[in-house]
């Protein structure tokens, strides 16, 4: 987790300071209560005195804000609701409100600016650091949060593959494909895509090797065979398909 005030970046010590902090931004400009931060400070065994410890990590995270940042005003950013706090920040200043703008926005641009669709995924993509909310605890709020992450993640390159592909730029993305597909070896539209983009880049053999490699996988990990959409693409590349995409 970082933040960052005109650049600098500010150093949030303690994970439960990021837990908290963390917990706002994903709710940014929302009330999240106490009682939702306590569960996700201490779980289902929180201490006697669970309430006045919140209190005291949010004024020590004001402090903080204020002591890196150097500027007054950056304590205002966390404020007191009735029943909770807020992070009051425009969405445009956290990455979480970011990527989902900028998703929804390539959604919308997909069809008639296929270009700019790419441009906003790969800002999108660009956000990640590596796994989210890796350093913010396992409370259950940054927990889920990682999880629907991760999901909009994969369905963001999901997307920026098949514009690409729809751009004939088949050749291109088979290094990031592959990457893609042996880090994910489960997410059978990685594998779809690659050897969609093999067989367009006159790789046919590649292609069913890839296939045949992934339908192994799968029956010995997991005992399964692979799903529709994976063996229709088998079938559109062996019956040398004019349209896969």
């Amino acid at each position: 987790m970082e933040v960052t005030d005109d650049g600098v970046q500010l150093r949030i010590p303690g994970e439960k300071l990021r837990a908290v902090l963390a917990a706002l931004a994903l709710s940014v400009r929302r009330s999240v209560s106490r009682s939702e931060l306590i569960d996700e400070l201490w779980g289902e065994t929180p201490p006697n005195s669970a309430g006045n410890s919140l209190h005291g990590h949010i004024a020590r995270l004001r402090r903080v804000l204020v002591a890196h940042g150097g500027r007054s005003e950056l304590r205002d950013v966390i404020r007191t609701s009735p029943t909770g706090y807020v992070l009051d920040l425009a969405p445009e200043n956290v990455d979480v409100s970011r990527l989902f703008r900028l998703v929804a926005r390539a959604d919308a641009a997909a069809a008639h600016d296929p270009r700019a669709a790419v441009d906003l995924l790969n800002e999108a993509l660009a956000l990640w650091r590596g796994p989210a909310l890796v350093d913010a605890g396992n409370g259950m709020i940054c927990q889920v949060a990682y999880t629907q992450l991760e999901e909009v993640r994969l369905g963001a390159y999901e997307r920026l593959f098949d514009i690409r592909l729809r751009l004939d730029q088949a050749r291109a993305v088979i290094p990031d494909l592959e990457l893609l597909h042996a880090r994910y070896p489960l997410h059978e539209r990685f594998c779809e895509q690659l050897i969609t983009a093999l067989y367009l880049s006159g790789r046919q053999a590649d292609a069913l090797n890839t296939y045949h490699r992934t339908r192994d996988y799968l029956s010995q990990h997991l005992g399964l065979q692979p799903g529709h959409g994976l063996r229709d693409r088998v079938q559109d590349i062996l019956r040398q398909a004019p349209h896969l995409i």
